[in-house]
């Protein structure tokens, strides 16, 4: 996976996914002491970055991959993603979801036609349980992020950000299985390859932390965040090998930071973003990626928490 492969992913989504804005907060930059340009991908088609992917990824299936299907597992945005892409190309999806999907995510998903199958993320495997269910119906597997397709139309995003907003000196990105950082980092490091880039991922799944310093994937505890989104147990095999090479470091963020981002972003600058977006935003705010005298571009990953969650959390 490499530039070209981004840019022909661009092509592929164009007049598809939207091209989504890049804001600012006057107040953000003074609280940070530096220019920080988000690009909002909560205002993406199913309300996240993931619907870039998908669509790459099934847009080249063969007729007969179509005819048959295609599975996916997902807490929640991936699950979206793929399930919309389903429809736009006139296939059918099966989507495994753990029990503790947040039910807006769900109702989405089954709004979307999809089929929804659940499943214990804390007892059981669901990249297993996806390859069984694949080979007993012929299903082709969509994975949230080990899938250079996948890992190239997430690339799409930085791509966008850094044709409209320019040169950056940091690129802050949240990190789950680290699809969106292969591909984000791939596509800027080719296009600056002076940029610093840095990851953020929650607290109590520091996966990636670990992984990064132990020089090889790390597997934890499927960790209990409101960071949903980013409640991965270990690095994916692909991602790490690219993340490894090109992401300079990872911080990591309290779940009351993150929900203080989410007060922040809807007090401030009036958009509502899901815990796994805010993230990168409470990394800044507390300082823990430095943004002082610094041109930093940020990707809010998403905004799909339900108004109940929502409320809840900033209450």
């Amino acid at each position: 996976m490499n530039l070209d492969d981004i840019r022909a992913a661009a092509t592929r989504i164009a007049g598809v996914a939207h091209r989504t804005p890049v804001l600012t907060s006057r107040t953000l930059d003074e609280r940070v002491g530096g220019q920080v340009l988000l690009k909002c991908e909560n205002f993406q088609r199913i309300g996240a970055f993931k619907f870039r992917g998908a669509y790459n990824a099934l847009s080249q299936l063969t007729p007969e991959q179509l005819h048959r299907g295609v599975c996916a597992y997902s807490s929640g945005n991936h699950a979206q993603a793929v399930a919309l892409s389903a429809a736009l190309l006139g296939t059918k999806a099966t989507i495994l979801m753990p029990e503790d999907a947040p039910q807006s995510k769900v109702d989405a998903v089954l709004g979307y036609g999809a089929e929804v199958r659940r499943f214990d993320r804390y007892r059981e495997d669901r990249a297993a349980l996806a390859g069984q269910l694949a080979a007993e119906a012929g299903l082709t597997i969509i994975p949230p992020y080990e899938h250079p397709e996948i890992m190239a139309g997430q690339g799409t995003a930085a791509l966008e950000l850094l044709e409209e907003a320019g040169a950056v000196d940091v690129l802050v990105v949240p990190m789950g299985g680290g699809g969106l950082m292969a591909g984000s980092a791939t596509a800027a490091t080719a296009l600056q390859p002076g940029i610093e880039i840095v990851g953020v991922e929650p607290e109590e799944g520091d996966d990636h932390r670990r992984s990064f310093a132990a020089g090889e994937r790390v597997r934890i505890d499927v960790p209990h965040t409101v960071a949903d989104g980013l409640a991965v147990s270990e690095p994916g095999e692909q991602t790490f090998e690219i993340n490894r090479r090109l992401v300079s470091e990872v911080a990591t963020v309290t779940d009351e930071e993150i929900v203080e981002a989410m007060r922040f972003l809807f007090d401030r600058m009036k958009i509502v973003v899901e815990p796994s977006g805010a993230v990168v935003v409470a990394a800044l705010l507390t300082g823990k990626v430095r943004a002082a005298g610094r041109r930093v571009g940020v990707i809010i990953s998403g905004g799909n928490v339900s108004t109940e969650r929502f409320a809840e959390l900033v209450s």
